[in-house]
């Protein structure tokens, strides 16, 4: 089964994300807006149960919770014609992402860390365009206290879910 790390922010947030996301993001029904922490890895249960939790609860109890700020929209152009909010990198979200990376967890590191939340994606070059034009000029004055990360699973339908959430800087339940 495929699963995924992702922190979901607040409800303002994630409202602010959807309102471009209905019109530009073809992967608005799938799963909330999200920051990507680690991208999606093979699993069976067994690893999922006896060795991907028991660590994810160990990283989660390490971290203790922090903030984020959103300011602005960015791109991966011209690699791909997607527009996202930009999460501003800060040494928490960073090392946050490197402990999910670690040698005790599967699937590798395909890119840079770079903190986003997905707004738009599978533009045509025309549209990318016009939508990134108007949304760099602009501001966006969003904060957040992040204190949970989420392991998903995604369905046959290609949609995600959440399989268990763990809490930053706690002991286990």
């Amino acid at each position: 089964m495929r699963y995924g790390i992702a922190i979901f922010p607040s409800k303002k947030i994630q409202d602010e994300a959807n309102s471009y996301r209905k019109r530009y993001d073809p992967h608005y029904a799938l799963i909330p807006p999200h920051i990507t922490m680690k991208e999606a890895f093979e699993a069976d249960e067994e690893e999922i149960e006896n060795k991907i939790i028991p660590e994810l609860k160990r990283i989660a109890k390490d971290t203790d919770p922090f903030s984020i700020a959103i300011y602005k929209a960015s791109t991966f152009s011209p690699v791909t014609n997607t527009i996202y909010l930009k999460v501003e990198n800060s040494e928490e979200i960073a090392s946050l992402n490197e402990k999910l990376h670690s040698e005790n967890l599967p699937g590798a590191k395909e890119f840079s860390f770079v903190p986003h939340i997905t707004i738009a994606q599978k533009l045509s070059d025309e549209e990318f365009s016009d939508v990134h034009g108007s949304l760099s000029m602009l501001k966006f004055d969003l904060h957040d206290t992040i204190d949970r990360f989420q392991l998903l699973y995604q369905l046959e339908n290609g949609a995600w879910s959440v399989y268990e959430t763990f809490r930053l800087g706690q002991e286990e339940q």
